[in-house]
């Protein structure tokens, strides 16, 4: 769609998808926008990075940030970079989704809340709402965290089961500012594929390694080449320790080809034909002690 072919009361904005860690942010967007763009795992703070999903639609487009889960218990210059993306996020948005679990509000979550610039509409979007078996439960903790603020509306959801999000988009729709469209009606994120690649497999590091690697352990594209519908992608991943390099390869490096194959599985899908990729492990101390090795490895 170009902006010519727009039609005049068109609607385009940017909303950012905030929340503390694991409450299922990064899910929520790829189920809205119907690509997985946004990694995930059941390890906290997964995201670290301001990731862009794009849904076009015939009148709107809609412009999802889902920003990292904003960090409370460390001060390192990691979590000072994800908290900063994540309040730039908010002041340049024109919608937010606030995201919290059914049942579940702390003080982590007040913290989040309480970063919502006063004048941006904001929609309570209470996630993992099927986990909720007495239903009769749910209207006592809506009711008191819509008493926190002025939600402009209040959607139950379940980011995974795609449970009540056409009705949370046409609720997001009504916002959206009138405006023509950002990026083009077959775009789905405004990151290249080589970024993309990265974060596929740092996700299957996170999923198939576990708790036991620290969350500073990521991945770097060396060289991503292709040629007509292949692409060949080489990768390393870069963790702190000998120890934890031994724990990414496994046993005769069973981890490592587990990793590299579902990788591959997920890169294939996204870029639509097929994927070479050969996987090293490398130890890299001292990349994350600082903000400038942050951003030299792509943290912004």
């Amino acid at each position: 769609m170009t902006d010519s072919n727009a039609p005049s009361d068109f609607r385009c904005g940017y909303i950012a998808i905030v929340g503390r860690p694991n409450v299922g942010k990064s899910t929520l967007m790829n189920q809205l926008i119907g690509a997985k763009v946004s990694i995930t795992s059941r390890k906290a703070q997964t995201t670290r990075h301001r990731i862009t999903g794009i849904q076009t639609t015939a009148d709107a487009q809609f412009v999802y940030v889902d920003t990292p889960g904003f960090q409370t218990r460390h001060s390192n210059a990691l979590n000072k970079t994800l908290n900063r993306t994540v309040t730039n996020t908010l002041t340049a948005s024109d919608v937010i989704l606030y995201v919290i679990e059914a049942g579940t509000f702390g003080q982590a979550d007040q913290q989040v809340l309480d970063l919502i610039p006063a004048d941006v509409p904001c929609l309570l979007v209470i996630n993992k709402s099927d986990r909720i078996k007495d239903k009769s439960a749910l209207m006592p903790f809506v009711q008191q965290v819509a008493a926190k603020r002025d939600f402009t509306a209040i959607v139950p959801v379940s980011a995974k089961l795609r449970f009540q999000l056409d009705n949370l988009q046409t609720e997001i729709g009504k916002l959206l500012p009138e405006n023509p469209p950002i990026f083009g009606e077959d775009d789905i994120t405004d990151r290249s594929e080589r970024f993309l690649a990265a974060e596929i497999v740092r996700e299957k590091v996170f999923r198939f390694v576990g708790d036991e690697l620290p969350y500073t352990s990521t991945v770097l594209i060396e060289q991503f080449q292709q040629e007509g519908n292949l692409r060949r992608v080489f990768a390393a991943i870069l963790v702190e320790r000998d120890t934890h390099k031994s724990m990414v390869i496994g046993n005769k490096g069973a981890k490592l080809k587990e990793i590299s194959t579902q990788a591959r599985l997920d890169m294939e899908k996204l870029f639509d034909g097929p994927v070479y990729l050969e996987i090293w492990v490398k130890v890299k101390s001292g990349w994350a002690d600082n903000e400038a090795g942050l951003r030299a490895y792509g943290y912004e």
